[in-house]
């Protein structure tokens, strides 16, 4: 996608620690009409983009210190072009499924479905089915605050701000800037609740898969006009400003759910396979992620995952018994990736048990 600059208030360029906004450090903002007033100073700077807006728990960076704010299925420090053709064969493999369940049941709305694949993405990634070329975003400042709240967390959760091409469509395709923009509240059935309780778009880089010049072109930090560290003090929301609770973010009553509940069980059962091996990917490189992110807490220079977990272990972060486990889980892990025929279905579904056991483990690691 074509990269951006975009336009900040003097205030907040006079606090610019960097000129890019991706390595700089976020804009502290204490209550959420303060960030409102940002936000319309910002929408009123920037007229040739239309802002979206997300919130995460976590500010993820690259080994440039630059925020990183990749598509699920691009995620990862190290993504071999195998693991990758994995993940969109997972993604080819739901996406069937899906259409298929579609022309069987046809709720209102089946016949888009069938016919277009940023539809079936859209799903799949909403409902957290398997990982998409796509990005959650949202034109709801305050269903963006309220997903970066929902973490339960001491530290300060984020909000991005994107500039995209206006939209022309439902699906907005610009060739100019390279992006594709899916408006889900007026695309998906109406079944579907989690998107519109949600207010949720989806963004990626337009005709991009598997084949690509560097894969810097696919972080939406090249869209990035400013982030937020929102204060986590009781005082944020302030009067007449609520948080969206969790259960209204993901509505229970969800007939969409239980559809791709049912996909999730299927792709489980099918033993060893790009769908399950997928799976199992997906999991790695969130461990992956997150190992590497507190290495670097310690260490700015940090390239790969072993490196990050010798410095975990140095700082006497990591117990030796717990080191092993993510060694043993990286080899099984370059085994699924350049030979998965070597694999059977016990080997996977112990692999995967053990992955989710060590991420529980990791998360209770005090950094």
């Amino acid at each position: 996608m074509r990269s951006i600059t975009g336009t900040l208030t003097k205030e907040l360029n006079n606090k610019l620690t960097n000129p890019q906004v991706a390595k700089a450090e976020a804009f502290s903002v204490s209550s959420y009409s303060k960030l409102m007033d940002r936000i319309a100073r910002l929408s009123y700077l920037n007229k040739d983009y239309l802002l979206f807006f997300r919130g995460q728990g976590t500010d993820y960076t690259n080994k440039a210190g630059a925020s990183t704010l990749y598509p699920s299925i691009y995620r990862g420090d190290r993504l071999s072009r195998e693991e990758l053709e994995l993940r969109f064969d997972l993604l080819l493999g739901a996406s069937r499924r899906l259409s298929d369940i579609m022309q069987k049941e046809k709720p209102e709305g089946y016949q888009d479905v069938r016919r277009r694949k940023y539809i079936q993405w859209s799903i799949l990634q909403h409902y957290e089915v398997c990982p998409t070329p796509l990005l959650d975003l949202t034109h709801s400042l305050r269903v963006a605050c309220s997903f970066a709240f929902l973490l339960d967390s001491k530290s300060d959760p984020y909000l991005y701000v994107f500039g995209l091409p206006y939209l022309t469509n439902r699906i907005s395709i610009n060739s100019e800037h390279d992006i594709v923009n899916v408006r889900l509240l007026s695309i998906c059935p109406p079944d579907a609740l989690r998107p519109y309780y949600q207010e949720g778009y989806l963004a990626g880089t337009d005709d991009i898969t598997t084949d690509f010049d560097s894969k810097g072109e696919l972080d939406f930090n090249n869209r990035l006009i400013a982030k937020f560290r929102l204060s986590r003090s009781k005082s944020f929301w302030g009067m007449g400003f609520r948080q969206i609770p969790e259960s209204l973010l993901y509505p229970e009553k969800d007939w969409f759910k239980e559809i791709c509940s049912s996909i999730r069980t299927e792709v489980e059962k099918e033993g060893v396979g790009p769908v399950n091996l997928g799976r199992f990917l997906q999991e790695w490189t969130d461990l992956e992620s997150t190992i590497t992110r507190i290495a670097r807490k310690y260490q700015e220079r940090v390239f790969s995952f072993r490196e990050a977990t010798t410095v975990l272990y140095k700082n006497e972060l990591l117990p030796s018994e717990l080191q092993e486990q993510l060694d043993n889980l990286r080899k099984f892990r370059n085994l699924a990736v350049h030979e998965p025929s070597r694999l059977d279905t016990k080997d996977l579904t112990e692999a995967l048990h053990k992955l989710v056991e060590v991420k529980n483990k990791i998360k209770l690691l005090k950094y």
